[in-house]
């Protein structure tokens, strides 16, 4: 066969070697507008440096690598004896020390923490988006573990670390752990308080062994795990190490290991406990959600970072390609059409991002008001926007055209991956009854998502009108409860558009208002009014490599 068939041309060259961070526009704005400028300038250095490594083709690598190699469980040694244990490729590890050395599970003791680490999960995410999951459940155990002070005391600064070790020991011999959390179970899933996994108390105050079983139990060896079980006192909050303080093994018994649609770099185990697995009591017994619900809202945020990563890279990946692909007598990227559904894309990417930067600020902020607002616009957010990104994942797939269908791509993974965070957590009708519980019992809630809002009134006459709407809906409680996912996605649209009319370029919030406010767009990506500035919002969605 001739040489010159296989001669390559019209090819979009790789997305690699190019500053993950700096060329992210919306979410370099949003570090340097959430802290103070000399957090800012350091912030901007040490992300800057992450989304190098993070865009680099080795990192890249790494990602693809354990994507393709999936861990594999070891129930038993060559002798008989349960070991328990999962293999990951070195890729996972790599990927996995990475991050704990950018100090992604440490954010609750640092000055603009929150903020520096949800930038850093984005970049991460965008690698292999498997490993966020025990970076995300470590980060978010603080909170449930102050309420035990001693507990906190010890474990905090493991937490916090920057050293990952992967080898089981005791925990607190260590330098750094992680941790995961156990909750669901085969009869209750979101119904938690239908959990059957009992905890008998020993004679030492605040010890208890464990008899029941976890369905889903991810990153399955960590250190330690958070989990729910009934005690005598009602539904009690418990830490399982894996490892005892003698160095035996506690009963932590993996049954299987999940064969999932996405998220396969990251092993989601079946766990038995047996009757002698140890557990040590975390808060007060019978106070077990009340105890982990901050566990449950900080992941619920780093589900919506995830999403905004997955939408982000996906829209990276459709300008790039559209830049380098020519079609039709030109560029892509410069035909009306191409370029409309590319800028449509790039608005669902920004408004995600911007959102889920806003709610990291207001963790950092630690104000009666932003906890106020976290309350609400929380499970606002991750109803939303974890819905939006398999849409937006598939439209930016299909902007490749074939290549796009191709693993090889890259834009596969990525739509396998995109439904996890509207599942992970608590689906969406859980986060719309959970907006509604937000309004019945905490009046604070609304009042801070108001004065949220209320910041971009006047600005725009299309957001102001969407106000006026959601109020109107907020006043009318007739079959409040089958309208919920309505109610949540109008909160979510006008606090989007608020924060956009505020921050973002006029280009962008004058196309966020007139499409997702004003009306004037269609059932499908790409139906923006023309009249739009949109050739701006393409060019600021576009990574330079």
């Amino acid at each position: 066969m001739a040489a010159g068939t296989h001669t390559v041309t019209n090819q979009a060259p790789p997305l690699v070697g190019y500053d993950m961070f700096a060329t992210d526009q919306a979410l370099a704005e949003a570090v340097a507008r959430h802290l103070p400028p000399e957090e800012a300038e350091e912030a901007r250095a040490e992300l800057s440096a992450f989304g190098v490594a993070a865009g680099s083709a080795q990192v890249q690598e790494w990602g693809r690598l354990a994507n393709e190699h999936p861990p594999r469980l070891r129930t038993h040694d060559r002798y008989g004896h349960r070991i328990d244990e999962v293999e990951f490729h070195p890729a996972w590890h790599r990927l996995l020390g990475r991050a704990v050395g950018a100090g992604l599970t440490g954010a609750w003791g640092r000055p603009g923490g929150h903020v520096r680490r949800a930038a850093g999960f984005l970049l991460a995410s965008q690698v292999e988006a498997g490993h966020g999951c025990p970076l995300s459940m470590t980060h978010a155990a603080v909170p449930a573990l102050r309420a035990e002070p001693e507990l906190a005391a010890a474990w905090e600064p493991l937490i916090a670390s920057r050293v990952y070790e992967r080898e089981l020991r005791p925990p607190l011999e260590k330098t750094g752990v992680l941790l995961g959390m156990g909750m669901t179970e085969k009869q209750g899933g979101s119904d938690v308080r239908a959990n059957t996994t009992r905890a008998e108390p020993l004679a030492a105050a605040g010890e208890y062994v464990l008899t029941g079983h976890k369905w889903f139990c991810s990153a399955p060896m960590s250190d330690a795990f958070l989990v729910l079980a009934q005690a005598p006192g009602g539904l009690s909050c418990l830490l399982v190490p894996r490892v005892l303080p003698d160095g035996t093994r506690n009963a932590f018994a993996l049954q299987r290991l999940k064969d999932k649609l996405g998220n396969r770099s990251n092993a989601s185990a079946e766990v038995e406990f047996d009757g002698s697995t140890w557990a040590r009591l975390v808060g007060e017994e019978g106070r077990g959600v009340r105890t982990i619900i901050g566990m449950v809202a900080a992941t619920r945020l780093d589900c919506v970072l995830g999403s905004a990563a997955l939408m982000r890279q996906a829209v990276a990946q459709a300008v790039h390609h559209a830049s380098y692909r020519s079609a039709f007598g030109g560029p892509l990227v410069d035909k009306p059409l191409m370029r409309n559904v590319l800028a449509d894309l790039a608005l669902e990417s920004e408004a995600a991002t911007v959102l889920g930067m806003r709610l990291a600020a207001a963790y950092d902020s630690d104000t009666e008001e932003e906890r106020a607002l976290l309350r609400i616009a929380v499970p606002v957010a991750k109803y939303w926007v974890t819905k939006r990104c398999t849409p937006v994942v598939a439209e930016a797939l299909e902007c490749l055209g074939g290549n796009g269908y191709v693993e090889e791509s890259g834009l596969p993974r990525l739509l396998r991956e995109s439904p996890l965070n509207s599942l992970w957590e608590g689906a969406g009708n859980v986060q719309a009854l959970d907006v509604l519980r937000a309004l019945r019992r905490e009046p604070a809630a609304l009042n801070a998502f108001l004065t949220e809002v209320g910041r971009a009134r006047g600005a725009d006459h299309r957001l102001d009108r969407a106000i006026r709407d959601m109020l109107a809906e907020l006043a009318d409680l007739e079959g409040i409860e089958a309208r919920a996912r309505r109610l949540a996605e109008r909160m979510a649209r006008v606090l989007q558009g608020a924060l956009l009319v505020r921050w973002a370029p006029p280009e962008v919030a004058d196309a966020f208002c007139a499409s997702r406010l004003g009306g004037d767009w269609g059932a499908a990506f790409g139906t923006l009014p023309h009249t739009l500035d949109l050739a701006s919002v393409v060019a600021r969605a576009r990574p330079e490599a």
